[in-house]
């Protein structure tokens, strides 16, 4: 059993420039590739918001409210490199929103923290200012160091998960992760499940264990399904009931 960060320390290790997290929109036509090596780059720089800006600290529950997007397994690894406790409960103690929940939650600033993410390509700031108290995280993030060391590491008897996602602690997630059969090890998993969604989790925590990667769709165009498994090279298929089998 092992933790999230060591998990990723070791897939570092082992091959640093293969791609972890590619994510397509169809809608938009945007393509972002995250390889090893970027992906804990932008952990490390998220887990550092958490903890500096957000004044986070491990045991405490945060509630990732994102579309299927590339930030959500950031978002995902930063929480766990911290220590905190990723929930679906409405009652959390920071949140990480995008735009389309950012006044709703904006309207409860006073009680936990929030932090936004635009969405827009690159994952820059938003347009127009967020409101008072919310933190930009396309504004703040990019001023977080490259590296992240948690004072208080958490262990693999730390809750990683509750709520919907079900109680599991970070060593059972990552021995689950290892043992499931969404891909074979080394396979591209193709998905258009939200990783930070209760269901979706798997298809994040596996990959990233078995030395995979993921393919991630948003908005997906049932037209350009096959074309874009293809151009990925994926060898599985999950997260779509209603797809045809993988070609």
């Amino acid at each position: 059993m092992t933790t999230f960060d060591a998990t990723l320390r070791a897939q570092l290790r082992r091959d640093p420039g293969r791609p972890l997290v590619t994510w397509y929109d169809h809608a938009t036509g945007e393509r972002v590739e995250l390889s090893v090596t970027t992906y804990a780059n932008w952990v490390a720089k998220a887990a550092s918001l958490l903890v500096e800006e957000g004044d986070l600290e491990r045991g405490m529950r945060l509630r990732i409210d994102l579309p299927t997007h590339w930030l959500s397994p950031v978002f995902l690894g930063a929480a766990w490199t911290v220590g905190l406790v990723v929930t679906s409960d409405d009652d959390p103690d920071a949140v990480v929103c995008g735009p389309d929940d950012l006044e709703e939650w904006a309207a409860r600033g006073d009680d936990l923290v929030v932090l936004a993410c635009s969405l827009l390509p690159l994952g820059v700031r938003f347009a127009t200012p967020v409101p008072a108290g919310v933190h930009d995280v396309g504004l703040e993030i990019w001023s977080q160091p490259d590296a992240f060391a948690p004072w208080d590491p958490p262990t693999v008897r730390d809750a990683a998960t509750d709520g919907a996602y079900g109680d599991a602690t970070q060593g059972a997630l990552m021995e689950s992760a290892a043992a499931g059969s969404l891909l074979t090890d080394g396979g591209r998993l193709f998905s258009m499940a939200n990783p930070a969604s209760p269901p979706g989790v798997a298809t994040f925590t596996e990959p990233l264990v078995r030395g995979g990667s993921l393919v991630l769709v948003r908005n997906p165009d049932p037209e350009r399904l096959d074309a874009t498994y293809a151009a990925e090279r994926a060898t599985h298929r999950a997260g779509d009931p209603e797809a045809r089998p993988a070609p």
